[in-house]
């Protein structure tokens, strides 16, 4: 019996997303993503396009995705003027902010959608990339990495972002074209600036915890120290030996920040959101949150599975989240 072959997506083409019960849509799939337009995307949630639009136009004041890049325009049938179609980093951003059933179904077609291609862009790629096998050793057991712990209980409703991750992560290497290292090694181009002190360290929890307090997504023991150890995270970053700092690039003082205020647990409670927070206030103190599109290096989606990710690691692959969180920072 013959295997029925699976169908290919194709470059500009339409792929259809239905649900029994939701809307039925004609979803434009080009530049590895897919986009739909402003009243598709109403359509899609269940929303007025008058609410889309202002959680879109939020989304692009926040820099939470750029504009330039995951904004495009085409011709179509009964326009006069080209129509504006967003990308799966806008529905998706839209998508969390008017979380329902039918954003988490849309989120796991589009993850298909998207795997689907890249597990086909990788067979037709496969014979250079086994001519290169030891160049990209290291990236095989990234990927290794990120399937396994997308498995994790944690990581459920997070596979659009490990796949973002993967992404960037091959974009920022130039993996496909000009990749010349026999190891992926530490991204350490840029210098640290600003210094991030406890005192003041303590006076941004304070602010987030008062914050999260009034909105009641939080209770009292949000950022509450546990012993000493905050202090010493802090110290640890800043350490030296010989006379030069240990981590001597932003990239890996600020891997360092998030992945030990996370792993270490110096508080009570809020130890994923406080590193987060702490790791995109460091960046922005530092003038390097933002590529010079204006879009976050690393995006709020894309920040939280990275922290689910250090949470759920084994301490023995520290160094590997480590150089995955440098590297999408030296883009």
């Amino acid at each position: 019996m013959k295997k029925k072959k699976e169908k290919k997506i194709k470059k500009d083409e339409i792929v259809i997303y239905r649900t029994k019960d939701g809307p039925k849509l004609d979803v434009h799939f080009e530049q590895e993503t897919v986009w739909l337009k402003q009243d598709e995307i109403a359509k899609l949630f269940g929303k007025e396009r008058s609410v889309i639009s202002k959680h879109i136009n939020k989304i692009f004041k926040d820099k939470e995705v750029g504009k330039e890049s995951n904004v495009h325009y085409l011709h179509i049938a009964k326009s006069d003027k080209p129509v504006a179609f967003y990308s799966l980093d806008v529905i998706l951003s839209v998508g969390y902010r008017t979380s329902s059933s039918r954003a988490i179904h849309f989120r796991q077609w589009a993850s298909g959608i998207l795997n689907k291609y890249l597990i086909h862009g990788y067979a037709i790629n496969k014979k250079y990339l086994l001519q290169a096998e030891n160049k990209f050793k290291e990236l095989k057991e990234t990927i290794s990495f990120l399937q396994t712990k997308a498995r994790h209980d944690l990581m459920a409703g997070q596979e659009q972002e490990i796949l973002t991750l993967l992404n960037n992560y091959a974009k920022t290497l130039t993996l496909l074209k000009n990749y010349d290292h026999n190891k992926l090694s530490l991204a350490k181009k840029s210098k640290a600036k600003f210094i991030l002190y406890y005192k003041e360290a303590r006076e941004v929890v304070a602010g987030v915890k008062k914050e999260l307090i009034n909105k009641r997504e939080a209770s009292d023991l949000f950022g509450q120290e546990n012993t000493n150890k905050f202090e010493a995270i802090l110290g640890n970053i800043y350490q030296t030996f010989g006379g030069k700092d240990l981590y001597t690039s932003l990239e890996e003082k600020a891997a360092h920040l998030l992945y030990f205020v996370i792993k270490d647990h110096p508080f009570v409670d809020g130890n994923k959101r406080v590193g987060a927070f702490l790791f995109v206030y460091f960046l922005d103190r530092n003038n390097f949150l933002y590529r010079k599109t204006g879009e976050k290096k690393i995006n709020d989606n894309a920040l939280t599975a990275l922290s689910l990710l250090i949470a759920i690691s084994d301490p023995k692959e520290k160094d590997k989240m480590i150089k995955i969180i440098t590297n999408l920072l030296s883009e």
